[in-house]
């Protein structure tokens, strides 16, 4: 079924085709804070991620006659910026996978319900994580890419892709079990 936003969408890809500078600014205006959500999973901070936003925009302008109509336009925005934050990782690709994390003794509570949990605090705990870890995490848990697809994306083995996956998830779990500690102390205490 077809929007009144999809078709908004539509008539703004039209113009900026033309390279109206209007047009352009309004379809930027009306996505940027949609794709910087997504920019946001991989980066490590806000000025990462609108790094990454800036550059997505910028691929995405240039390669605006490759679109073919062939899924959402917003679907397809979104996978140049999933792939802009990928040609980021790969250019600052110098750092080796480190199991520090997982050498930590944190203690793991069962009892975490997650009901006080913002989406904020979890953003954060995955933006904490390792880049690799970040990126193979949003990948396949966020983006639905296959381990077979990370690992051609990443240029890492689908082995080192699913054994990054258990570490990020293990990491995330550790830090939602440490809040839930903390927050059983609060109330106790």
């Amino acid at each position: 079924m077809i929007t009144s936003f999809d078709n908004r969408l539509q008539t703004l890809w039209e113009g900026c085709l033309r390279n109206d500078r209007k047009q352009q600014e309004m379809l930027y205006r009306i996505l940027a804070p949609k794709m910087l959500a997504v920019c946001m999973r991989y980066a490590k901070d806000k000025d990462e991620a609108q790094d990454i936003l800036q550059e997505g925009f910028i691929k995405m302008f240039k390669n605006m006659s490759n679109y073919r109509g062939e899924g959402s336009l917003e679907g397809w925005i979104r996978r140049i910026m999933v792939h802009s934050a990928i040609s980021r990782y790969r250019k600052a690709k110098t750092m080796v996978l480190v199991d520090d994390f997982a050498e930590q003794d944190i203690m793991v509570s069962s009892s975490y319900n997650g009901n006080n949990l913002e989406t904020n605090d979890l953003m954060g705990m995955v933006q904490e994580l390792p880049a690799t870890y970040r990126s193979v995490f949003n990948m396949y848990a966020i983006e639905g890419y296959s381990h077979q697809e990370i690992s051609r994306k990443l240029g890492m083995t689908e082995l080192l892709s699913r054994t990054t996956l258990h570490r990020a998830r293990t990491i995330l779990k550790n830090k939602l079990n440490t809040l839930a500690e903390r927050e059983s102390h609060c109330m106790a205490g």
